[in-house]
């Protein structure tokens, strides 16, 4: 889809030319001759601690707002669990599907930088409001008692606007900083040499340890302190350690590669479609690799796709009739009466994607229950450590869910890929389908195992001693909550397959110009995926409630059936899975041996135009 150059901002304000090939950045050439040009600085690593500094104190700064915040909702504003469970995954939705818009704003109107500048001061006002629902007395309902009979106020409406407030920052700064911070910092390299290339595969292995080692401090050191030692402290560190990402961050402004916004590639798409709507009654042309209209735009910014034959119904928007006609260079007149094969088959990949990407959003259902649920059987489980009467926060069980990822990335980038690749012949030792469908098939196991636990749970509080009353809730299980690693290891280890099997999945399969949008639709699946938590959850809950076996997820969950609904969601990561199978085996990679070879150069289209309008 065309659009037009990608500029970089210098630190005088002259932009510099710069010309994206593939994932590449590159200096134009052409433009050597004007003296006034400002070539382009790439910084690399020395501008790095600038940016994983930020990194590094914006995710401590988020994660740790966020992490304890379904405890927060239910132990300071008072909130059931069924309510605060469906404002995380609300919340959660909505922050994702914000990544789609934001990546749209940074391609169209303001770039990564601007992006990112509003994004992170967001995040600070986010967490800043937070902080003052805590630390102010007025801005959160009264402590309930630890009576069970005793007196239990709810928030009033001021108390949750003003909550709502700072959670709607969150979503914005969040939402801006997803699909663009992995994308500026390697904007900062030179991929066009060597030591640039080298640069950008570091900066994502160290994007992610940060990611990584941000969420593991903030479940561990700042969720203890949250639960034992003080809200206001605990919440006044992700406060600080956000003011400090954004010091840090502008700190570097004059130093930064600042891409500036090239349009939105989305009018390609639009275009494709409402031709296509426009020439529906026109008969598919034969041999179409030869017969379509196509051409390439100078130094065009996208690898040049083969005709494939999959969605021939929007092949018709590239058929050309008398009726089109083309400028002198080639390039049609307008582009809402003729599109070029190539949009076509950019288009088809988008499509493609669809359904892939639809699994993977019912996939992630499973990380959404292991990152709520969890936290409240812990709280009714023997939560105790050793003799010393230590006790481990419940929220803290989710980073089992980090480790696991975590230890199982270097098994399967040590151990797994070495070996595959003498079994299939792969570079990659799987396929990026087979290793998504892997983590599919450890997510459904996962929830089958949460199942089991929780049934374990529940008929050692019925049947043995238990360990006293958790506050609002009910008598605490003898069973030790260590018994929650292994489903939340799991989960991990489907991470490690899925997550990161996605977001190398979208970014090689969707056009160049598109990487953006790539990065967001990942994160727009786990919103589709939250959305649909919470409608299960109120739906289950409301349907239970009345039922003779009574309520699956009630507040005391020795009075529910959490294991039943784990079991639920299991039969549909199931289905999902054998779904997903299907799917893959239809899907074509980009780029593959299955697309047509057809014509590469514009002299030979543009023959081949000649002879078409002849």
């Amino acid at each position: 889809m065309e659009r037009k150059h990608l500029e970089v901002e210098s630190k005088d304000q002259n932009p510099s030319s710069a010309v994206y090939g593939g994932s590449a950045t590159a200096v134009d050439s052409a433009d050597e001759d004007v003296q006034n040009q400002k070539k382009v600085v790439f910084r690399g690593w020395k501008v790095m601690p600038f940016i994983i500094g930020n990194e590094t104190f914006e995710k401590l700064g988020i994660i740790g707002t966020l992490s304890n915040l379904l405890v927060y909702l239910t132990s300071v504003f008072n909130m059931k669990s069924i309510t605060a469970a469906t404002i995380i995954n609300a919340f959660s939705g909505t922050i994702n599907f914000g990544t789609f818009v934001a990546a749209f704003l940074c391609d169209t109107y303001f770039g990564r930088y601007k992006t990112l500048s509003v994004a992170v001061i967001a995040c600070f006002l986010g967490s800043f409001v937070i902080l003052m629902t805590a630390a102010v007395p007025k801005l959160h309902p009264a402590a309930c008692g630890t009576a069970v009979d005793s007196v239990c106020n709810g928030p009033t409406g001021g108390q949750i606007a003003f909550l709502l407030m700072g959670l709607g920052f969150l979503v914005v700064g969040a939402g801006g900083i997803r699909p663009c911070n992995l994308a500026f910092g390697a904007d900062q390299f030179n991929p066009k040499s060597e030591s640039g290339k080298r640069g950008i595969d570091s900066f994502f292995n160290w994007y992610f340890f940060t990611f990584t080692f941000a969420q593991i401090l903030s479940l561990t050191l700042v969720v203890y302190i949250q639960s034992n030692v003080s809200w206001t402290i605990g919440l006044t560190i992700p406060a600080v350690l956000m003011f400090l990402a954004c010091l840090i961050f502008f700190a570097g402004d004059k130093l930064y590669v600042k891409i500036k916004a090239s349009g939105s590639p989305l009018a390609g798409i639009a275009q494709v479609i409402a031709v296509a709507i426009k020439k529906r009654g026109l008969k598919p042309v034969q041999q179409p690799w030869l017969n379509l209209y196509n051409y390439y735009p100078p130094k065009y910014a996208n690898s040049k796709l083969k005709y494939t034959d999959q969605f021939r119904f929007l092949d018709k928007a590239a058929i050309m009739t008398p009726k089109d006609k083309l400028e002198l260079d080639g390039k049609p007149a307008d582009p809402w009466m003729l599109c070029t094969m190539q949009q076509v088959e950019e288009v088809k990949c988008i499509v493609r994607v669809l359904p892939i990407w639809f699994a993977s959003s019912i996939y992630y259902l499973t990380i959404t229950q292991q990152m709520t649920y969890p936290v409240f059987q812990a709280l009714q489980s023997d939560r105790r450590l050793g003799s010393g009467g230590f006790v481990i926060p419940a929220a803290t069980y989710v980073v089992f869910l980090m480790t696991g990822m975590t230890i199982f990335i270097v098994v399967y980038d040590r151990v797994l890929v070495p070996t595959m690749r003498r079994i299939t012949g792969l570079d990659t030792g799987i396929t990026l389908l087979q290793r998504i469908g892997t983590g599919i098939f450890f997510a459904t196991a996962s929830l089958i195992v949460s199942g089991f636990v929780e049934e374990r749970r529940r008929t050692f509080a019925l049947t043995k001693p238990t360990l006293g009353m958790a506050p609002r809730r009910g008598e605490i299980s003898s069973m030790s909550a260590m018994w929650l690693i292994p489903q939340l290891s799991l989960a991990g280890v489907a991470e490690a397959f899925a997550a990161i099997g996605q977001m190398e999945f979208y970014y090689k399969q969707f056009p160049e110009n598109m990487r953006s949008f790539a990065g967001s639709i990942f994160y727009v699946g786990g919103g589709v995926s939250s959305y649909l938590g919470s409608f299960l959850i109120a739906t289950v809950h409301r349907t239970t409630q009345t039922s003779s076996g009574g309520n699956w997820l009630a507040e005391d969950l020795n009075k529910g059936r959490l294991d039943l609904f784990y079991f639920m969601i299991a039969g549909m990561l199931a289905v999902n899975f054998v779904y997903f199978l299907v799917m893959s085996r239809w899907y074509r990679y980009k780029g593959s041996d299955d697309e047509v070879t057809t014509y590469e150069t514009n002299e030979d289209i543009i023959k081949q135009q000649d002879k078409n309008v002849a």
